[in-house]
């Protein structure tokens, strides 16, 4: 089984993870934007192969993942929802990350004003969760521990206000496979 993707995606982060905390024997291979973009009809990390099974979205390989260590995946409509909140703030912050970096002035467009209230609002949300203070985790919270550190390493996210946020970061980052997969600095 071969994971391609980036060390500072967090959406191959939570894969990775969830191959480690599975004991499922894998490769990780380091792809960039160019390398993604021949190999994925997506454009994007990440990616799995593994013998003829391709797939090319994360929840997707997590699936995969989980099916394949016979382990849940999503195992409520409550917890899915989380998991697609997480995502669509995930994307909103992904998105405006890229288009600054392009040299969009996301603060004068109304499209990213509204992409960053939706962040905003979200983190608000996420606030209110009832979040475990140790292992094992859900793939919601290990989606939404991946969304906030990455958010934080990119200085993109803002959780002083957010002691519950503060306090499972915290607990998370002990876990193993959590801190195995942090970003390098």
């Amino acid at each position: 089984m071969k994971l391609y993707g980036s060390y500072t995606s967090p959406f191959v982060r939570h894969c990775r993870m969830a191959l480690m905390s599975s004991g499922q024997v894998f490769e990780f291979v380091e792809t960039d934007q160019a390398s993604s973009a021949m190999h994925s009809p997506t454009k994007r990390v990440p990616f799995l192969q593994d013998n003829d099974t391709f797939l090319t979205d994360s929840s997707a390989i997590l699936f995969y993942i989980r099916q394949q260590a016979g382990q849940d995946y999503l195992a409520s409509p409550a917890e899915l929802d989380i998991f697609c909140m997480v995502n669509t703030a995930l994307d909103s912050t992904v998105n405006l990350f890229f288009l600054e970096k392009d040299g969009v002035d996301i603060h004068n467009v109304a499209y990213t004003q509204r992409q960053a209230a939706r962040i905003m609002s979200s983190l608000a949300q996420f606030e209110q969760l009832t979040l475990s203070d140790s292992a094992p985790y859900s793939d919601a919270e290990l989606r939404l521990a991946c969304y906030l550190d990455w958010g934080l390493f990119r200085q993109r996210i803002n959780i002083a206000n957010c002691p519950n946020l503060q306090r499972f970061l915290a607990g998370i980052a002990t876990y193993p496979p959590f801190a195995a997969t942090k970003p390098p600095q």
